[in-house]
Protein backbone atom coordinates (compact mmCIF):
# COMPACT_ATOMS: atom_id res chain seq x y z
CA UNK A 1 0.00 0.00 0.00
CA UNK A 2 1.57 3.49 -1.10
CA UNK A 3 0.16 5.52 2.07
CA UNK A 4 0.77 2.54 4.80
CA UNK A 5 3.97 3.81 6.66
CA UNK A 6 5.10 0.73 7.68
CA UNK A 7 5.14 -0.88 4.22
CA UNK A 8 7.13 2.54 2.77
CA UNK A 9 9.77 1.87 5.98
CA UNK A 10 9.88 -2.03 5.08
CA UNK A 11 10.55 -0.43 1.24
CA UNK A 12 13.35 1.50 2.49
CA UNK A 13 11.37 4.71 1.48
CA UNK A 14 11.09 6.30 5.15
CA UNK A 15 14.16 6.01 7.61
CA UNK A 16 14.34 3.79 10.32
CA UNK A 17 16.76 2.51 13.18
CA UNK A 18 16.74 -0.80 12.09
CA UNK A 19 17.57 -3.75 14.83
CA UNK A 20 17.05 -6.83 12.85
CA UNK A 21 16.06 -8.13 8.89
CA UNK A 22 15.12 -11.15 7.19
CA UNK A 23 13.42 -12.13 3.99
CA UNK A 24 9.88 -11.69 5.62
CA UNK A 25 10.13 -9.56 8.58
CA UNK A 26 11.27 -6.12 10.01
CA UNK A 27 12.25 -4.96 13.64
CA UNK A 28 13.26 -1.41 13.84
CA UNK A 29 12.98 0.85 16.95
CA UNK A 30 9.62 2.63 17.78
CA UNK A 31 9.33 6.21 17.42
CA UNK A 32 6.98 6.62 19.91
CA UNK A 33 8.87 4.60 22.83
CA UNK A 34 7.51 3.71 25.95
CA UNK A 35 10.55 2.95 27.37
CA UNK A 36 14.15 2.44 26.04
CA UNK A 37 15.01 -0.47 23.65
CA UNK A 38 10.98 -0.34 22.78
CA UNK A 39 11.30 -2.06 18.90
CA UNK A 40 8.88 -2.73 16.52
CA UNK A 41 8.30 -6.38 14.60
CA UNK A 42 6.29 -6.10 11.50
CA UNK A 43 5.68 -8.41 8.77
CA UNK A 44 7.57 -7.03 4.94
CA UNK A 45 4.24 -7.79 3.18
CA UNK A 46 1.29 -5.54 3.66
CA UNK A 47 -1.21 -7.25 6.50
CA UNK A 48 -3.27 -5.17 7.89
CA UNK A 49 -3.74 -7.43 11.15
CA UNK A 50 -3.35 -11.61 11.90
CA UNK A 51 -6.46 -12.64 10.38
CA UNK A 52 -4.10 -11.75 7.10
CA UNK A 53 -1.35 -13.65 7.94
CA UNK A 54 -0.52 -17.29 6.39
CA UNK A 55 1.06 -19.43 9.06
CA UNK A 56 4.33 -19.17 7.29
CA UNK A 57 4.38 -15.22 7.52
CA UNK A 58 2.99 -15.61 11.32
CA UNK A 59 5.86 -18.29 12.08
CA UNK A 60 8.51 -15.76 10.51
CA UNK A 61 6.81 -12.56 12.65
CA UNK A 62 6.71 -14.12 15.95
CA UNK A 63 10.07 -16.09 15.40
CA UNK A 64 11.42 -12.69 15.37
CA UNK A 65 9.93 -11.07 18.18
CA UNK A 66 11.00 -13.65 20.37
CA UNK A 67 14.35 -12.92 18.82
CA UNK A 68 13.87 -9.40 19.38
CA UNK A 69 13.22 -9.82 22.87
CA UNK A 70 15.61 -12.19 24.22
CA UNK A 71 17.83 -9.28 22.74
CA UNK A 72 16.04 -6.30 24.82
CA UNK A 73 16.81 -8.28 27.85
CA UNK A 74 20.14 -8.66 27.23
CA UNK A 75 20.94 -5.27 25.92
CA UNK A 76 19.14 -3.59 28.65
CA UNK A 77 18.65 -5.57 31.43
CA UNK A 78 15.26 -5.02 31.68
CA UNK A 79 12.94 -6.83 34.47
CA UNK A 80 10.61 -8.05 31.40
CA UNK A 81 9.60 -8.11 28.50
CA UNK A 82 5.69 -7.18 27.29
CA UNK A 83 4.75 -8.27 23.81
CA UNK A 84 1.76 -6.37 22.69
CA UNK A 85 -0.35 -6.71 19.66
CA UNK A 86 -3.49 -5.19 18.20
CA UNK A 87 -5.91 -5.74 15.78
CA UNK A 88 -8.85 -3.51 14.44
CA UNK A 89 -9.93 -0.37 16.09
CA UNK A 90 -11.55 -2.40 18.83
CA UNK A 91 -8.56 -3.77 19.99
CA UNK A 92 -7.08 -0.77 19.82
CA UNK A 93 -5.41 -1.36 16.79
CA UNK A 94 -4.16 2.34 15.02
CA UNK A 95 -1.80 1.61 12.35
CA UNK A 96 -3.32 -1.13 10.10
CA UNK A 97 -0.67 -2.97 8.78
CA UNK A 98 0.03 -6.28 11.31
CA UNK A 99 3.12 -5.48 13.84
CA UNK A 100 4.17 -6.01 17.54
CA UNK A 101 5.73 -4.28 19.57
CA UNK A 102 8.54 -5.49 22.06
CA UNK A 103 8.29 -3.27 25.08
CA UNK A 104 11.15 -3.60 27.79
CA UNK A 105 9.25 -3.64 31.31
CA UNK A 106 10.60 -2.03 34.88
CA UNK A 107 8.54 -2.23 37.82
CA UNK A 108 7.20 0.74 38.46
CA UNK A 109 7.71 2.16 34.52
CA UNK A 110 4.03 4.12 34.33
CA UNK A 111 2.76 1.53 31.54
CA UNK A 112 -0.17 -0.57 32.89
CA UNK A 113 -1.79 -3.63 31.31
CA UNK A 114 -5.31 -4.44 33.21
CA UNK A 115 -8.49 -5.18 32.31
CA UNK A 116 -11.57 -6.23 34.33
CA UNK A 117 -11.64 -9.74 34.73
CA UNK A 118 -15.02 -11.49 34.64
CA UNK A 119 -13.76 -14.87 35.64
CA UNK A 120 -17.02 -16.65 33.94
CA UNK A 121 -18.02 -20.33 35.66
CA UNK A 122 -16.32 -23.48 34.13
CA UNK A 123 -19.82 -24.04 32.34
CA UNK A 124 -19.57 -20.95 30.58
CA UNK A 125 -15.62 -22.02 29.61
CA UNK A 126 -16.47 -25.38 27.98
CA UNK A 127 -19.54 -23.33 25.86
CA UNK A 128 -16.46 -20.79 24.67
CA UNK A 129 -13.69 -23.46 24.46
CA UNK A 130 -16.66 -25.75 22.23
CA UNK A 131 -17.26 -23.21 19.68
CA UNK A 132 -13.81 -22.29 18.95
CA UNK A 133 -13.05 -25.86 18.88
CA UNK A 134 -15.86 -26.08 16.26
CA UNK A 135 -14.27 -23.32 13.54
CA UNK A 136 -10.83 -23.99 14.32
Amino acid sequence: MESCVFCRIAKGELPASKVFEDASTLAFMDLQSVNPGHALVVVKPHRANIYELDDDLASAVFRTAARVARAVKKAYGCEGVTLLQANEPAGAQTVFHFHIHVLPRWEGDGLALAWPAKNPPREALEEMAAKLRAVI
